[in-house]
């Protein structure tokens, strides 16, 4: 059951205005191809221009790891050192617009005895993770990598589908993780022919606790999101409204059970396919089997079955909606990341974008090889040129 405002209003959410914390100060120090930098972007809207590896994608990468998770490329944290550094690297953030005054945030990662160690900092002092940011920014992102979101493998859409839920539930990610941990060690018990029955019980008990939980909130992600979409489509824009649903055995006891009833279903599914999991070395039955099933609205088809370009369009209007559901949701209207955003779409669908981007009223960070494709925001944008590992301004907004 969705129990949230957001279903009971959703047009009203249209017209909430959720507080836009902004990035005042961005300082890096030998990440990646940057040895040091000290950026002060004054507008909501980014745009950052250079050729290809100049390190547009690194500073949105840089900005990626206050999110919890690996950030958006996924890399080791070792891989984002610099070469020729000393091995680690510092990541700062300033954040303007919380009530109580600018927020500071730091990640990094300090060598030490034996290896490297990630390191947060929430106003210059340590914390245990990037869970706690959530208090203070939520971050979406849209990468050229997930150009073929609707043609690849469900993995991909499952991946996809969880760092959508974790921008609205911080939580989301523990139990993911932990889910994952207790399959693997099902699959060792699985493994040990004489594993004693106590051990496989006890598993699978954790397991259907866990699953049931992920499943549950990748269902009311989705569902909420659908009804946002549903309320808040333009059949005239250039962005096409999607179809989204969950499919897989799990969801549809998820979607007919009360999580008590579907624990203990999926706890028998589990000792009932124990043979044939054993076999398949995984198991079969379970939110890591599901997939995100993607519609394009107004064409009533497969998203899979549309063209590139209408894939694009239809990828860039569902994480618009899914930005304005992390605002209506949070309160909170997120920091957007869009590397090479506007290469392929012509300049009409550019200035929408551009114009449906300034609307949802938090920081936008936009990646893009020709500075000529941001000429509609001369004067509403900072403009910035990217030269491996140095950044300098081309166009500053009106009055700054």
């Amino acid at each position: 059951m969705i129990a949230s405002a957001v279903d009971d209003s959703l047009p009203d959410a249209q017209k909430f205005h959720p507080r836009a914390p902004i990035a005042r100060r961005v300082v890096l120090a030998d990440f990646r191809s940057y040895a040091a930098l000290d950026l002060k972007p004054q507008a909501k809207l980014v745009a950052l221009s250079g050729d290809n590896g100049a390190g547009k994608t690194n500073l949105l990468e840089a900005l990626s790891l206050f999110a919890q998770g690996r950030g958006l490329r996924r890399a080791d944290l070792s891989d984002m050192a610099r070469e020729g550094g000393a091995g680690g690297f510092a990541i700062s953030l300033e954040l303007e617009g919380e009530a109580g005054g600018p927020v500071q945030m730091g990640v990094g990662l300090e060598r030490i005895e034996g290896g490297a160690q990630r390191k947060f900092r929430l106003d210059r002092e340590p914390i245990g993770s990037a869970r706690a940011f959530a208090d203070h920014i939520r971050i979406v992102w849209l990468t050229p990598a997930m150009d073929g979101l609707f043609t690849g493998p469900a993995g991909d859409r499952r991946r996809f589908l969880d760092r959508l839920v974790l921008a609205v539930d911080s939580e989301h990610g523990a139990r993911v993780n932990g889910l994952e941990r207790a399959l693997r060690n099902r699959n060792r018990l699985l493994d040990e022919r004489f594993s004693e029955r106590i051990w496989l019980d006890a598993a699978e008990r954790e397991i259907a606790e866990l699953a049931i939980a992920v499943a549950s909130a990748r269902r009311e992600t989705v569902e909420r999101l659908a009804a946002l979409i549903a309320v808040s489509r333009d059949e005239s824009s250039p962005f096409p409204w999607a179809e989204i649903a969950l499919d897989g055995e799990i969801d549809r006891l998820v979607a007919d059970n009360p999580a008590l009833a579907a624990e203990e279903r999926y706890r028998a599914l589990l000792r009932d396919n124990r043979g044939r999991d054993a076999a398949a070395g995984r198991a079969l039955i379970g939110p890591q089997a599901s997939d995100l099933t993607v519609r394009h609205g107004p064409k009533t088809c497969e998203a899979r079955r549309a063209s590139t370009g209408e894939q694009k369009a239809l990828l860039v209007g569902l994480v618009l909606a899914h930005a304005r559901l992390v605002a209506a949701m949070s309160g909170m209207a997120p920091l957007i990341l869009l590397d090479e955003i506007a290469a392929h779409f012509d300049p009409a669908r550019r200035r929408a974008l551009f114009d449906a981007l300034d609307a949802l009223g938090g920081q936008i960070w936009m990646t893009g090889a020709d500075s000529a494709l941001f000429d509609d925001l001369v004067g509403r944008a900072d403009i910035f040129a990217v030269d491996h590992g140095r950044i300098s301004p081309l166009s500053r907004p009106e009055g700054a």
